[in-house]
C-alpha cells in the first residue's frame, strides 16, 4: 500500500490548524479500548484473496472514525476522476478530496479541508486483510506521528480508506525525486526524530505494535515537514499473555527488511 500524497496547492495554507478541530479523544496521544475492530470468521476464512459478502455482519468498528458512504467519497473526489489522483500502490489508487472540516461531509474544491482517499483496486492482493488492519490499528492509536485516518468505507466489494493529507508528500519524493529541493540535515534529523517517536509509541503502547514496514516512501511530511508514519497493513500485534508474535510468514520491502530477517524465507 503506497503512499504519494504530492500535489499541493493554494489552499494548503492553516490545513494543519483545520484538522486539529476533527473530534479525537486526544489529539497527541491515546490508546482508548473502545476503538477496536473485531475480525470475525470472513477474515479468517480468507485464503484466496476473495471478498466475503458477509463481511458486514462479521465485523464491529467503533470509535471516531466516520463511515464514509461511497457516494460521498464519489462526491468528495468527483468521481475519483484522473486529475485528482496523487498516487498509487499496492492496494490500489490514492486521491485528494474535500470534505467539511466539521460534518466531514463531501465538499467542493478548495472548501473544508483535504483529505487522501485509498481505493482499492479489484486486481489488489493486499484488499480486506490490510485494509482492516489500517482500521484495527489506526481506529486504535492518536499520535502527533502516526497519520490520521479520518473514516473509511466498504461498499459494493470496493474497500476505501480516509486520511488527512500530508501537503508534502512522502520522505522517499524529496529523497529520490529529480528536481526536488534537497531536504537541509537539520529538516532530515527532525524527520527521523518524528518517525523514531511514532514507532517508540507503537513499541510501547499497552499491546506492543510490530510495524514491519517502516521505509521512506510510509513516512509522510505535513507542511511544516512532521514525520508521521503511515500504511498499517503489514502491522501486528506483539506477544500477548504469553502467545508468541513470532509467525513464519515473511514480510517487509527488500531493502528496508533486515537481511538476516529475509534469509529465513
Amino acid at each position: 500500500m503506497g503512499n504519494c500524497f504530492t500535489k499541493p496547492s493554494n489552499n494548503d495554507n492553516k490545513i494543519k490548524q483545520r484538522l486539529s478541530n476533527i473530534s479525537t479523544n486526544n489529539p497527541e496521544t491515546t490508546t482508548p479500548s473502545e476503538n477496536v475492530i473485531k475480525v470475525g470468521e470472513a477474515e479468517k476464512k480468507r485464503g484466496d484473496g476473495k471478498n466475503n459478502n458477509k463481511i458486514g455482519s462479521e465485523k464491529n468498528v467503533r470509535g471516531n472514525m466516520k463511515m464514509f458512504t461511497l457516494a460521498e467519497l464519489k462526491s468528495a473526489t468527483r468521481n475519483f476522476r484522473p486529475d485528482t489522483m496523487v498516487g498509487e500502490g499496492g492496494f490500489g489508487r490514492v486521491f485528494r478530496g474535500w470534505i467539511d472540516e466539521k460534518t466531514l461531509k463531501p465538499s467542493k474544491v478548495g472548501v473544508g479541508i483535504p483529505v487522501a482517499i485509498k481505493k482499492s483496486s479489484p486486481d489488489s492482493l493486499q484488499g480486506l486483510q490490510e485494509w482492516q488492519c489500517e482500521v484495527k490499528f489506526l481506529g486504535k492509536f492518536s499520535h502527533p506521528n502516526l497519520v490520521k485516518l479520518i473514516g473509511y468505507c466498504w461498499e459494493e466489494n470496493q474497500f476505501l480508506l480516509v486520511y488527512e493529507y500530508m501537503q508534502k508528500g512522502s520522505l522517499e519524493s524529496h529523497l529520490f525525486r529529480r528536481g526536488v529541493e534537497p531536504l537541509s540535515w537539520d529538516t532530515r534529523i527532525e524527520i527521523a526524530i518524528g518517525a523514531a517517536k511514532g514507532l517508540a509509541f507503537l513499541h510501547n503502547s499497552e499491546n506492543s505494535v510490530i510495524y514491519r514496514d517502516f521505509k521512506s516512501s510510509n513516512i509522510l511530511l505535513d507542511e511544516d515537514y512532521n514525520a508521521k508514519l503511515s500504511d498499517f497493513g503489514l502491522a501486528t500485534f506483539g506477544p500477548i499473555n504469553g502467545i508468541s508474535h513470532i509467525t513464519t510468514r515473511i514480510v517487509g520491502t527488500h531493502g528496508y527488511a533486515a537481511p538476516e530477517y529475509l534469509a529465513t524465507v
